[in-house]
């Protein structure tokens, strides 16, 4: 009979911690004071860089969504004075 050993859950924030410490003394010495393994704080790491970059690129995107909408709006005002300007115009040309 084999006995399967429960897979610990870390939180969030011990990930952080974690992750600050090996940047502190390096990946392998934070692991073994930790008691991890190396590879869960690459693994961590690589997750936490992946989250930052996406958030960091919807941010730019939001951004420039934003621009375009005001860019839109502008263009949308200047056309109606157009319209107005053009059917004003054309009324006293008869």
């Amino acid at each position: 009979m084999t006995t399967k050993t429960k897979r610990k859950i870390h939180t969030a924030e011990f990930k952080a911690e974690a992750l600050k410490l090996a940047s502190r003394v390096g990946v392998a010495a934070a692991a073994k004071e930790l008691k991890l393994y190396e590879s869960q704080i690459y693994n961590w790491r690589a997750t936490n860089e992946r989250k930052s970059s996406t958030s960091q690129r919807e941010a730019e995107l939001a951004a420039e969504v934003a621009k375009l909408k005001r860019q839109l709006a502008e263009k949308t005002e200047d056309l109606d004075i157009l319209k107005k300007a053009a059917t004003y115009f054309a009324k006293n040309q008869k």
